[in-house]
This record gives C-alpha cells, structure tokens and sequence, in this order.
C-alpha cells in the first residue's frame, strides 16, 4: 500500500475514534470508511494486476503472494505430555510434538533402511560415467531463474549466470574431475 492509502485508513481510523466521542457525525464517518474502501480495493486490484502482468518474468513474487493469501494461521491448543500434564508455553507444545513424532519416525525409519539395503545392488558403479561438456554448462548457467533464492553454496543464481562464458570451461573441468 502507497502513502495514499494508508493516510486514508488513518483517517479512517480517526473518524471511529470521533464518532465513538461524539465528536464526528454518522455520516461524515460513513463516507470516510467508503472512502478508504475504495482506495484499498483500487490498490488490492492494481497489485495484483502487476503480479498477474509480470508472472513469467517474476514467479516467485506471484507465488509468495498466493501461498500468503492460502495460508490460514492457527494456534496450537493445549497438549498433554507422557505424564498426563498439560502443556501450554510454545517451548513445552515443541518438545511434546517432538517426543511423539520422533518416536513415529524412528520406528518406521528403522524398516525402511533395512528394505533399502536388502533391495538392488551397486549398479551404478560400474556404469560409465556421466560426460559434462563445456556447452552443457554454459547452457544450463544462461537458464538459470533469478528470481529464484539462492541454494546451499550462498550463491545468487544471478552471480551464477552473468559470468557464464567465463566460467563454464572452469566448471566443466570440475566436474569431469569430480566424477572421476
């Protein structure tokens, strides 16, 4: 929201406060609150026009504001633990779900990785290995999206593909030594 707007809720705001005292009339009240509707509508819509506009270009944008208009927050009620008790402080609620689906996951895990060593072999080491070329890099830094965040190395994806000539041969070394 512009200045604009919020100077309107303000007023808004304050028109309450001197109708509640007596001080503004019905109407006078009323119109400011239309008023102020109307210039938050014109902004709600004109925002979301330039994320509708700009959704190719700027998808991250486009999809933090869907998942922040999805997004229902809701507190946890009260919970009791192992003893019977209940748990009220955040830090308390934490530790119990914790402890329970700690417990849940460690008996399920426990299976899964005795499934997962009984099942194939070590195929993949004798298969040939992959050959990363120099124009697979380059193409694949020119491609990146830079509205994106950046990933486990710190690194903007922007950093990444402004010097992309320049470093594609350095990273396809790299990476041909890497797998051998």
């Amino acid at each position: 929201m512009n200045k604009e707007v919020l100077g309107k809720v303000k007023h808004k705001k304050e028109a309450f406060r001197g109708w509640k005292q007596g001080h503004v009339a019905w109407e006078e009240y009323r119109e400011t609150v239309r008023a102020a509707r109307d210039q938050v509508r014109k902004a709600k819509a004109y925002t979301e026009l330039n994320l509708a506009r700009d959704v190719k270009d700027n998808k991250k944008s486009f999809y933090r504001y869907v998942s922040d208009k999805r997004r229902t927050r809701e507190n946890v009620g009260p919970l009791q633990n192992e003893t019977g008790d209940l748990v009220t402080q955040d830090m308390e609620k934490a530790e119990v779900l914790n402890d329970f689906f700690a417990s849940v996951f460690i008996g399920k895990c426990l299976s899964r990785s005795a499934q997962v060593t009984k099942g194939k072999g070590r195929d993949w080491e004798n298969a040939e290995p992959p050959t990363v070329g120099e124009d697979q890099v380059r193409e694949y830094l020119r491609n990146l999206k830079v509205h994106k965040s950046m990933g486990p190395d710190e690194l903007h994806p922007q950093v990444l593909r402004e010097p992309a000539d320049e470093v594609a041969r350095p990273l396809s070394i790299i990476f041909v030594l890497a797998v051998q």
